[in-house]
């Protein structure tokens, strides 16, 4: 085993995920500290390999990864980590990257960390659980690791960078897959575009229901913002999935980011960290959305809303 580390990257029409570039500058700082080396792998056509600062980049470019396929990239990665034997392996804690992480933890018996915000030099890895309520401290026991990292816990900057990639073909015989890529379906557009606004008011599960959406939209009315939500709200059909903010949303970036009964899962954090101004409301002390608001309100939802109806 040697003491390098494999950065799975992402792609999405032709442009990398944050997370990429973070867990490239997150494997740097660990390869300075193991004496390793830092190695994206990027898998597919479309895209600029060689936009990392990794010390190096590997890019597997074929006919039959044209688009994603967890099968078709599972075998590809497979096959260049047991070639490369790094000590970690990083994955984002996506919905491709979930899929690849667990493919590639059973298939070669390695461990896998999830949810992971920080990587010591040591190794050890800290995974949020429970929603972001508590932080577990796990440490591999020798030996490979996986680690799937939320986007977000790293410095996106570190991992920008120039390094000419290497192109081959695939490592394995892609003929006879079982899953087919068959159509990427985009969403319709949206009565608004939640991504360019100033203001948003977000709502969460603590809403309560349908019949109080409405006080959320007078507020934001006020306010000269647009409604937009978690995604309990949407899956329980509130508002329309073009309202919704985070991992399986839009990120978003408005100059105020007001939050009525959100807790602050993971998942919804990553759509909105990087808004300028962030107020939250929840009548959870412990809720880890105060861990990032700018300010934060204990008090029942309501009846802020309706003190600031008042004053408005």
């Amino acid at each position: 085993m040697s003491n390098d580390i494999l950065v799975i990257t992402e792609h999405m029409d032709g442009k990398f995920s944050d997370v990429s570039f973070e867990m490239v500058g997150k494997a740097k700082e660990l390869a300075s500290a193991w004496g390793g080396q830092a190695v994206a792998i990027v898998v597919g056509s479309g895209v600029d390999a060689g936009a990392f600062a990794s010390h190096a980049t590997i890019h597997v470019d074929d006919a039959a990864l044209s688009q994603f396929n967890p099968e078709a990239y599972g075998k590809v990665v497979e096959a260049l980590v047991r070639e490369k034997s790094p000590r970690l392996v990083m994955f984002g804690w996506t919905a491709a990257g979930m899929d690849l992480a667990a493919w590639l933890s059973a298939r070669m018996g390695v461990p896998c960390a999830t949810a992971v915000k920080e990587i010591g030099a040591d190794g050890t890895m800290s995974c949020q659980a429970y929603g972001g309520k508590l932080i577990a401290e796990v440490a591999p026991e020798g030996g490979m690791a996986i680690a799937a990292c939320l986007a977000g816990s790293f410095d996106v900057e570190a991992g920008r960078g120039s390094t000419a990639a290497t192109t081959m073909a695939s490592p394995v015989d892609l003929s006879g897959l079982k899953v087919k890529f068959v159509e990427a379906i985009k969403p319709a557009a949206g009565d608004v575009d939640i991504t360019v606004q100033a203001k948003l008011v977000s709502i969460g599960r603590g809403i309560g229901g349908k019949e109080n959406v409405e006080l959320a939209e007078e507020l934001a009315e006020k306010l000269g913002a647009v409604v937009s939500a978690s995604r309990p709200v949407v899956d329980a059909g509130w508002l329309p999935r073009t309202r919704q903010v985070g991992k399986s949303g839009l990120k978003v970036k408005p100059k105020l980011y007001l939050m009525l009964g959100i807790s602050g899962a993971p998942e919804h954090l990553e759509g909105m960290k990087d808004a300028e101004l962030i107020i939250a409301v929840n009548t959870d002390k412990k809720a880890p959305i105060f861990n990032v608001a700018h300010y934060g309100a204990t008090n029942d939802l309501f009846e802020v809303a309706e003190a600031m109806l008042e004053l408005l």
